[in-house]
């Protein structure tokens, strides 16, 4: 009986089945699996003549310093974990146009400044077309090297020739391998061309960043199959009406995860946000009920936003409830919270609630505005535009600690804030000078202020 020539992949994790399918048994995804050939796979001789690796002791193991490569652009280098590591395969996602080639761009910029060597590959735009991309962003003082080239056996060959430092492959989903039968874009090219990626980056000591396009309905094959093989998964957030952007890391072998970079839009291309909280709360209106300043924390960096609240009564048989820029049921669970412990009836109000500048945030200390700006927006009463708010809320109305709170009220303090509410267990263990600390137990001792 002949062997069957293809197999079923699924686009989204990439999941092998000798069968279709309608749920992916790996990620749970619906009419994911996609049919195509089995790749072959060349002999290995096993009694070849080379040297044998043997296990070692933890404690003979001996390390040497990260040599790491400053990108010139900060927010980057901060997402990265301090700059680009000798050797390292690193997947930049993200919808198509919001600015991944853009940035990396601009980063060949800086390198090539630096006196580096870096090869850009593009597989989806000519050389002419790079360079009119170029001249927007600005001038180029060191020489880039560019290639157009969708063959990744010719792209081996030039860079075993060249042998640049760092390499850009824009994007995964336009390179094949010959010896594979399947298009570009499919789960076996995808896959096969980022494992000759990792050899070539492990072997030759190169620095290689893949582009990896993700649509809105997010079924391409391409950043989620390659997420276990690379070392660095970063992925670019934003709406296309905003003029903000989010490099996120998600994966990161060499620093942390929790970092973000922030960037703004321009018509030069992406400039860096260095105080992401003063870009946020541009234009945030003096004394309003409703209105309260949190401060969450995006890595080790202090976001402090606008949390907006609206309630008036509804003339429906069922109020309306909205939630923007965090999470629906949690506005809805504080909400209950509110009239139980505090007697306040908002059941028969629609209520509406918004983190303004298009942020998206799910941290438990924004609980507490959500609370206050509620309570605000009902009863009226505004808050002192120079007071922020930070802390969890449980089911029992009591505000439970949150962390890194001495850094919040630190960097408060250094933008202007005269006032902070926090929990009481927090309070406890903070002395800074120069701004008033507000410690409460629960959302009655919160209902209080505002009635001060």
């Amino acid at each position: 009986m002949a062997k069957k020539s293809t197999v079923f992949f699924c686009k989204e994790c990439g999941f092998e089945s000798a069968k279709w399918v309608g749920q992916c048994p790996g990620c749970k995804s619906w009419n994911s699996f996609t049919e195509e050939p089995v790749v072959k796979k060349t002999s290995v001789n096993r009694t070849s003549n080379r040297k044998m690796e043997t296990p070692k002791y933890l404690s003979e193991v001996r390390t040497e310093e990260e040599n790491r490569t400053i990108t010139g652009i900060g927010e980057l280098d901060r997402v990265l974990g301090g700059g680009i590591v000798k050797g390292s395969l690193v997947l930049v996602g993200g919808d198509p146009g919001i600015g991944k080639s853009t940035l990396l761009l601009q980063m060949c910029r800086q390198l090539t400044t630096a006196k580096k060597k870096v090869l850009y590959v593009s597989g989806e735009e000519s050389q002419q077309q790079i360079k009119m991309r170029a001249e927007r962003l600005g001038t180029f003082q060191g020489e880039l090297l560019l290639l157009s080239e969708t063959n990744l056996d010719q792209i081996e060959d030039i860079v075993s020739r060249d042998t640049p430092e760092i390499m850009i492959i824009d994007s995964i989903q336009t390179m094949f391998k010959e010896e594979i039968s399947a298009s570009p874009g499919s789960v076996s090219q995808v896959r096969e061309s980022t494992g000759a990626l990792m050899h070539l980056a492990k072997g030759m000591g190169i620095s290689i960043f893949i582009v990896g396009h993700v649509t809105k309905e997010g079924v391409v094959a391409g950043p989620r199959v390659l997420e276990h093989m690379v070392d660095t998964v970063l992925y670019f957030e934003g709406d296309n009406t905003a003029a903000y952007r989010i490099l996120r890391a998600v994966k990161n072998r060499f620093g942390s995860t929790n970092e973000i970079g922030v960037f703004e839009m321009k018509n030069t291309g992406l400039a860096e946000v260095m105080n992401p909280s003063e870009y946020m709360l541009q234009g945030k209106p003096e004394d309003e009920p409703g209105s309260i300043i949190a401060a969450s924390m995006e890595g080790t960096r202090t976001m402090l936003v606008e949390v907006q609240a609206l309630v008036c009564q509804s003339n429906l048989n069922m109020p309306r409830r909205t939630a923007a820029g965090t999470d629906y049921n949690r506005v809805n669970l504080l909400m209950a919270v509110i009239e139980k412990r505090l007697g306040i009836q908002l059941s028969f109000c629609d209520a509406y609630v918004n983190v303004a500048g298009g942020m998206k945030i799910n941290e438990p200390a924004l609980d507490l505005a959500i609370v206050m700006a509620l309570i605000s927006s009902y009863k009226n009463r505004a808050l002192s535009s120079k007071t922020i708010v930070f802390g969890e809320v449980g089911l029992t109305g009591e505000v439970r600690a949150v962390n890194m709170a001495e850094q919040r009220v630190n960097d408060a303090k250094k933008m202007g804030y005269e006032i902070c509410i926090l929990p009481q267990v927090n309070r406890q263990h903070i002395k800074i000078q120069g701004i008033r600390l507000i410690g409460v137990n629960n959302v009655r001792e919160l209902f209080k202020l505002l009635q001060e």
